[in-house]
């Protein structure tokens, strides 16, 4: 796929912070996938895309979301993950995406599923750790757990540590799933 006319749009729709996270994330899923076998292109479209409406404003994502989108509406609970909906939304109506593994994981790169696929987990991180805006030290810590026996789960259930923590220091509202995630990521590296 050329990916010239998705980089255009996304670097006329995106700020040049966003736009950056969006290439790292791009390129750390693409290596992500091909360590766990999987396929790595899917996986670079699907880290280009995952945050192509994060900079819509709050009253356009919530208007495309009530126009088009069942969210449920505990995921409403937290602007701050509207666009990942959207995101898959756009990537589907604008790019013609219909690989239902991409769109799936675009849809789930903030708040997760019960039973993610390895496909959307490694998007999920890819997010999370990529190496141009995130922090090195806390992605350091997650590649190299990657490297453990059940190592995605077990950086999953880092990632909703951190992700809890840091919505409870700001006071924010916790969606439900996220619990429900949490605590079956615990159950999955316990046993």
């Amino acid at each position: 796929m050329d990916y010239t006319e998705i980089k255009k749009w996304l670097k006329e729709n995106l700020n040049d912070e966003r736009y950056l996270h969006t290439l790292g994330t791009a390129d750390c899923a693409k290596q992500l996938a091909q360590k766990y076998n999987l396929n790595g292109e899917k996986a670079y479209l699907a880290g280009l895309l995952h945050d192509c409406a994060k900079c819509f404003s709050k009253e356009k994502l919530i208007d495309i979301i009530n126009k088009n989108l069942k969210v449920d509406e505990s995921e409403m609970l937290n602007y701050k993950t509207l666009h990942a909906p959207v995101s898959a939304y756009i990537a589907k109506t604008k790019f013609g995406i219909t690989d239902k593994e991409i769109l799936s994981a675009i849809r789930w790169h903030t708040l997760g599923q019960l039973n993610m696929t390895e496909f959307e987990k490694i998007i999920f991180l890819a997010d999370k750790i990529e190496p141009n805006t995130r922090d090195k030290e806390y992605s350091k810590k997650i590649i190299t757990i990657l490297e453990e026996e059940n190592g995605l789960n077990k950086a999953l259930l880092i990632c909703y540590k951190e992700t809890l923590k840091s919505l409870v220091k700001r006071d924010l509202k916790i969606c439900l799933l996220t619990v429900e995630i949490y605590n079956k990521l615990q159950d999955s590296v316990q046993n």
